[in-house]
């Protein structure tokens, strides 16, 4: 009976030696694909974690140069923002803060190169949208309505489509076309929310072009009553 348990354990270890033979080295290679992915992971998480917490101070750093006005302070630190962390949010919003108070200095060239590097370099969308809405209201301070519509022209996240319409009626305003601009507020009034106060700022526009948009819905709704 021995003997027999021991020839079935020696077939079955034999069975494991051919097995491993034939695809132990197939394992070997796969278990570490799979484990060099797991630690992968785990650095890339770090590093994740490691670039935010570095960002966020650098960020603190930008905000206070903001606050002091000191430019040369700002650009340092701004580049260096950039150099380190362009990929991260804190990149963004250090460009759009850079910008704003390079605007309030009047040094517009400056403040607008700021906000093309984040409508042209940042991942998020939203950040790019608003970017470019920016860079619009400082070409229509300079009088460059072509550009500024152009810029507005491009593809935008839905939930921007009411702003960029109110802005390309400002535009129209500006360059005297009137029926243009008409319509591009009606369509950012559309869009808006009957409960958002911007709704109200592009009603207040409309006025001014002769457009009674309240009489109007009115009207329609008494003849939707009858």
């Amino acid at each position: 009976m021995a003997n027999h348990l021991d020839l079935e354990e020696q077939e079955q270890l034999d069975q494991i030696k051919h097995f491993w033979q034939q695809y132990g080295n197939a394992i070997t290679w796969a278990l570490i694909v799979v484990l060099a992915g797991f630690a992968s992971w785990n650095f890339y998480q770090y590093w994740q974690r490691n670039q935010a917490t570095q960002a966020a101070a650098l960020f603190d750093e930008v905000e206070r140069s903001v606050q002091s006005a000191d430019p040369a302070k700002v650009d340092r630190v701004f580049v260096e923002m950039k150099d380190r962390f362009a990929s991260t949010i804190y990149a963004q919003q250090s460009a759009l803060l850079v910008a704003r108070m390079y605007v309030d200095m009047g040094k517009m060239d400056v403040a607008l190169a700021a906000l093309t590097w984040v409508a042209e370099q940042s991942v998020d969308a939203g950040y790019q949208a608003l970017a470019r809405l920016r860079m619009t209201a400082i070409l229509m301070e300079s009088k460059e309505y072509d550009a500024a519509k152009k810029l507005l022209d491009g593809a935008f996240p839905a939930s921007f489509a009411a702003l960029v319409a109110d802005r390309k009626g400002d535009i129209m305003a500006l360059k005297s076309d009137k029926k243009q601009a008409i319509a591009e507020y009606e369509k950012a009034y559309q869009l808006l929310d009957s409960r958002n106060e911007y709704r109200r700022l592009v009603e207040v526009k409309l006025n001014a072009m002769g457009v009674d948009v309240q009489g109007r819905e009115q009207v329609a709704l008494a003849s939707g009553k009858q």
